[in-house]
């Protein structure tokens, strides 16, 4: 039987916050991968080089880590208020699985600059310098993200100043306000209240039980206090991705907040939902030296966050969980506005990641005695690391 050509698919790499994946035009897949299905998963994942049983993405463009294990697909929008939609596939490194349940915070910024450099934005609206906004249409959770990208020269503006913790090189600051944050998956406090107590086995808590808040905003998280689980709250990658029990022991946490979250329905379902929920456990801050060496000041930040991605500890923070923290640290009473000194509503917070710092904001108000949000807001970077055609092979894939 002869060999089959390789797929030759117009793609663009980029880096989006501390995340970088592939980036396609839905009009550019093949007509099977433009809808959902297993054809789709089948070419993505083949284009990321998963599923991997050596875990390093060699025969790939993924990278091997939850923050490069991504593809995106992006579509002119049909909606009048929106200008394109936005579609995020999180795909499994070492299993055959695309979760398509969340979305992505940290390549939220780079959707605007692909949009206009791939003339899905009409040229009347991109001024020769200055800004241009995009309304972006979040097609894996319903949710509206406004992208405000600096333009210079009639160009997207990607070098510049800003320093994002976590990614080595400055750029061009890119603001992102996520609008009516919940995620789309029940009320923002799925169970009515800030603070749940988790029943769960001793052997992921001594004594059976655990608090925790709950929220849908930006992406399900579930936050619980480091304290209760044995850590400071400035821990660095190494120190718990290197240690499997606590790997294993902090997902079986995440499947029992899924489950009282009603995201699955069984513990076993969390396997097969490893985006979402992101499990986080804050503490209240402390100084600490950051994962390239930098000093963190207890005095320069409200508290501590560390949080686990597709079973790992997460080397920054995701966009996404960081517009949760933002939410969460803005009611008052829940284990991350107490984390924060609590006992009033913030407009916004610096939290301390493994990579440094963050400042995210929220906007929340009660109605009906329940907690809305209606805004979060921080600054990304992006940038275009390069374009042209991803080859892909035809096996196995229809």
């Amino acid at each position: 039987m002869a060999n089959l050509p390789q797929l030759r698919i117009p793609a663009v790499y980029m880096r989006g916050g501390t995340s970088k994946g592939t980036f396609f035009r839905q009009d550019d897949l093949p007509e099977s991968a433009r809808r959902p299905g297993p054809s789709r998963d089948a070419l993505l994942m083949r284009v990321v080089g998963s599923p991997d049983p050596y875990g390093k993405h060699t025969d790939g463009m993924g990278g091997a880590t939850s923050s490069t294990s991504k593809v995106v697909i992006v579509s002119t929008s049909e909606s009048p208020d929106h200008d394109v939609d936005y579609l995020f596939g999180q795909v499994s490194i070492d299993k055959p699985f695309v979760d398509w349940s969340g979305n992505c915070g940290n390549l939220s910024s780079a959707v605007g600059p692909f949009a206009i450099e791939s003339g899905m934005i009409a040229p009347e609206r991109i001024p020769h310098d200055g800004e241009v906004e995009v309304r972006i249409w979040q097609a894996n959770i319903g949710k509206t993200i406004v992208s405000r990208v600096p333009v210079c020269n009639g160009r997207v503006q990607e070098t510049g100043e800003f320093v994002l913790d976590g990614v080595a090189f400055p750029a061009a600051e890119i603001h992102l306000a996520f609008k009516d944050p919940a995620d789309g998956e029940g009320s923002m406090f799925p169970t009515g209240h800030v603070v749940d107590e988790l029943s769960v086995p001793d052997d992921i808590v001594v004594g059976g039980r655990i608090d925790a808040t709950l929220i849908n905003a930006g992406i399900p998280t579930i936050f619980v206090d480091a304290a209760d689980l044995g850590y400071r709250g400035d821990e660095l990658q190494e120190d718990i991705n290197e240690d499997p029990a606590a790997l294993a022991r902090l997902e079986a946490l995440r499947a029992h907040g899924a489950l009282k979250m009603g995201l699955i329905n069984r513990l076993e379902d969390a396997a097969n939902r490893q985006h979402t929920p992101k499990l986080a456990f804050v503490a209240p801050p402390r100084s600490y030296a950051a994962s390239s060496g930098k000093s963190i000041e207890a005095g320069d930040i409200d508290l501590l966050v560390r949080a686990m991605s597709m079973g790992k500890l997460h080397h920054a923070m995701m966009g996404t969980a960081a517009v949760a923290i933002g939410v969460a640290a803005a009611v008052p009473g829940t284990l991350v506005n107490r984390a924060a000194g609590g006992g009033k509503e913030r407009a916004s917070v610096v939290f301390g990641h493994p990579s440094g710092t963050l400042r995210v904001g929220a906007g929340v108000r009660q109605q009906e005695n329940e907690w809305v949000a209606e805004e979060a807001t921080m600054s990304r970077s992006a940038r275009i690391l390069m374009e042209g055609l991803v080859r892909v092979p035809q096996d196995g894939i229809e």
